[in-house]
């Protein structure tokens, strides 16, 4: 703990002979949509597993983002607020909605290799944001939507150099701002990355922590994995992996299974235009990441076409299709296997 202290002081004191500015940025983004399920749902929410898009028949407000950055010597802070249909269904269990980041941090020597960060931070698992703008896809995939968008804790990040970076965390649990049992102890994850090249990213990423499952707390272990790749001016793929074990407590410790496999292939046919097609499969017997009515065992696919009307208006539509092996999805007043929608989306990010 001593030596923690120290490295924290050393980081606080290392510019102290430099001049120094106050630097303050600001940037946001706008999402709205429409989209139309064919299964035609009653419910305010489309989909309970699906947290973008999620409104059936009208115009919407997906997000609305507004984010400050501040810097000083080798300190930095972050806040963001934002609103929309995601907001109301990502942080439906959350007392602080309007939060999206908070958090400080600190170049901890003068080369910036080393980083600490506390507060509200963006998710260091999957290659997807709630800012679908920067994700291949419109749509988030299945494994993206039921993984973390956020964590609350302390990361700790190193950069030896521009192919490989290492960061540590420990955090309220998985997506979660407050903590609803403080006896728990806090969640443990780490990251690697590697850039082979400029055009090629390899990314690890784990949790490890106590989770609620049949309202009792048991071990979760997960791994999420995806390799990015840019062959050329017009392809570019990612092919993702995750893998998830849970302890149930109420069943004589028993370990439970989930795991989703993910490709996503981008192709830029002109400057202003681009396609993407995602193949995906997410299994889910047991409920730990999603909950339905039978054995949750899906195939997704889903096309989408990008208007880049200029470098911060997208215009981008996408056709999903999502096949279950048992009957899950609502249609009316029955169970059917299949679920199809058309999404449209209009963003600005400055």
């Amino acid at each position: 703990m001593n030596k923690f202290i120290i490295i924290l002081f050393m980081g606080f004191t290392a510019f102290a002979q430099e001049s120094k500015a106050l630097k303050l940025s600001f940037s946001g983004y706008l999402e709205t949509y429409y989209a139309y399920d064919f299964n035609r749902p009653d419910t305010q929410a489309r989909l309970p597993f699906m947290y973008n898009y999620n409104r059936h028949n009208e115009f919407n407000l997906n997000i609305g983002l507004l984010r400050a950055k501040v810097e000083y010597d080798n300190a930095y802070a972050a806040i963001a607020l934002h609103s929309g249909t995601y907001v109301e269904d990502n942080y439906a269990n959350e007392t602080t909605k309007i939060i999206s980041e908070a958090y400080v941090g600190l170049y901890l020597d003068k080369a910036k290799k080393s980083t600490v960060d506390l507060g509200i931070l963006p998710s260091y698992i999957g290659f997807e944001t709630a800012t679908s703008a920067s994700n291949l896809t419109l749509t988030r995939s299945l494994l993206a939507e039921n993984s973390p968008y956020f964590m609350t804790g302390v990361k700790y990040t190193y950069k030896p150099n521009d192919r490989w970076q290492f960061s540590g965390l420990v955090t309220n649990g998985w997506q979660r701002i407050s903590k609803t049992d403080k006896n728990v102890a806090p969640a443990l994850g780490s990251q690697v990355v590697f850039k082979p090249s400029d055009k090629s990213m390899f990314n690890w990423s784990t949790f490890v922590g106590k989770e609620l499952y049949n309202n009792q707390w048991g071990m979760r272990y997960f791994s999420n994995l995806y390799w990015d790749q840019k062959w050329n001016s017009k392809w570019r793929t990612i092919l993702g992996f995750d893998s998830g074990i849970q302890t149930d407590k109420s069943n004589s410790d028993k370990q439970l299974y989930w795991m989703s496999p993910v490709l996503v292939a981008q192709y830029t046919l002109a400057p202003k235009w681009q396609t993407a097609f995602r193949a995906e499969y997410y299994q889910d017997k047991d409920h730990v990441m999603i909950t339905a009515n039978d054995e949750f065992k899906t195939f997704g696919t889903s096309l989408n076409m990008d208007y880049l009307i200029n470098d911060k208006v997208k215009f981008r539509t996408e056709l999903k299709y999502l096949n279950s092996q048992e009957k899950i999805f609502a249609n009316d007043t029955s169970l059917v296997n299949n679920n199809f929608c058309i999404i449209t989306t209009l963003s600005f990010e400055f």
